[in-house]
């Protein structure tokens, strides 16, 4: 029995697929600092299990497919404060951000239909676009540059008959690159230009440091009904597990198809909504906060970084990674080394190889991402562990 060609071209997660060798470093006596997935230790606000404590209806019933009304206005209110009109027939309420992009590229492609994006990417965008039958098609990036694409020289050879799309995660994941509103502006210019969506990865909107705005597609003039945002609970509130996501867009013509799939999966999980929207009503100073907390995990991160001799790495300006490239051949290999022979006081320490977010062959085997979401103690520990043990890989 043979499966399908897609599920065949498609890769595990370069982010989950070394966690049982971890495990097994753990069930030997080591401590590990994962610093490999993008699961923050920061507290969930509690108004969001307050919120489901309070839900006080005898059934917990099928919610409308688009969401309930509650978390639909919630949003709306959250998105006015950017300026932004998103009604209820703008929204739609996903199984988490991941399920919001699925949707987006089984309502867009065609079978060998194209998407544009910059590489490194977060790595299921290639089976989101795989399972729809379409193919992801690179903007390759460099270390050297902080992994800047927005430039029109870079972004149009690529373009042909069969691009769709141009996908935007703003800010980056995994490299921490935030776009300018002139950078937005002229990817805008080029999708009107061409013809193509542009699929705004926001879910990280406001984890912009050093004076960045936190800023969003919709809010580019003349190309509103181009852009499809793609949003989420998991990272700006520190609430990964609760799988509520958001797909936004003012073409009405694109919301009602992908309402039909929202439809044939029924709905979203009710009571998750009921705690999302009461995260959706917390006031700026959250923000602040939280942004705040992550810009100083970055700083610690980037200060250890800078200690080890032939790293290459820029200061990222938003999310929370940091894609650097490393003095040794294989990342993987080195990743291994750390996992199975090495330790210090019975500690070592895992990250990401970053070769998995490349879609072209042979790129990224010398880099690597860091997810800055432990606390700063323990970042500038697993950081350290990431140089000693370079220091014992090279000797070998």
């Amino acid at each position: 029995m043979k499966l399908s060609n897609k599920v065949e071209s498609m890769q595990f997660s370069p982010i989950r697929k070394f966690n049982p060798i971890a495990q097994k470093a753990k069930d030997a006596g080591k401590k590990v600092y994962h610093l490999n997935i993008g699961q923050p230790d920061v507290e969930t606000p509690a108004c969001f299990m307050d919120a489901i404590r309070a839900y006080e209806n005898k059934v917990i019933a099928y919610a409308e497919s688009g969401g309930i009304t509650e978390l639909q206005d919630a949003v709306s209110d959250y998105f006015k404060t950017y300026g932004m009109e998103i009604g209820r027939s703008d929204m739609i309420v996903t199984t988490g951000g991941s399920e919001a992009l699925t949707m987006t590229f089984l309502a867009l492609l065609n079978e060998g239909d194209e998407v544009l994006i910059a590489e490194p990417f977060y790595t299921n965008y290639h089976t989101f676009a795989t399972s729809a039958g379409g193919k992801v098609v690179p903007i390759t990036t460099k270390a050297e540059e902080g992994y800047h694409y927005a430039k029109r020289e870079q972004i149009e050879p690529l373009i042909t008959e069969k691009t769709k799309a141009i996908c935007c995660i703003n800010p980056g994941n995994p490299t921490g690159t935030v776009l300018t509103k002139e950078e937005m502006q002229l990817i805008g210019e080029i999708a009107k230009e061409h013809d193509l969506w542009i699929i705004a990865d926001e879910v990280y909107r406001e984890f912009a440091y050093d004076g960045r705005e936190a800023v969003s597609f919709g809010q580019v003039k003349d190309v509103e009904d181009r852009v499809i945002i793609i949003d989420s609970v998991s990272k700006r509130f520190s609430a990964c597990g609760a799988r509520i996501g958001l797909l936004v867009s003012k073409n009405q013509e694109f919301m009602q198809s992908v309402m039909k799939i929202a439809q044939g999966r029924l709905c979203v999980s009710t009571v998750d909504q009921v705690g999302a929207a009461a995260l959706f009503k917390l006031p700026a100073s959250y923000y602040d906060e939280v942004k705040a907390e992550y810009c100083g995990r970055r700083d610690v991160v980037y200060e250890e970084l800078m200690k080890i001799p032939g790293v290459v790495c820029q200061k990222p300006g938003g999310a929370f990674y940091m894609t650097a490239k490393l003095p040794v051949d294989s990342v993987e290999d080195f990743l291994m080394f750390l996992l199975t022979e090495f330790e210090d006081n019975g500690e070592t320490v895992m990250f990401a190889p970053a070769e998995g977010f490349y879609a072209t062959p042979g790129l990224g085997k010398d880099e690597m991402r860091i997810a800055y979401v432990l606390n700063q103690a323990d970042m500038r520990r697993g950081v350290e562990l990431i140089r000693l043990g370079i220091e014992a890989y090279n000797k070998k």
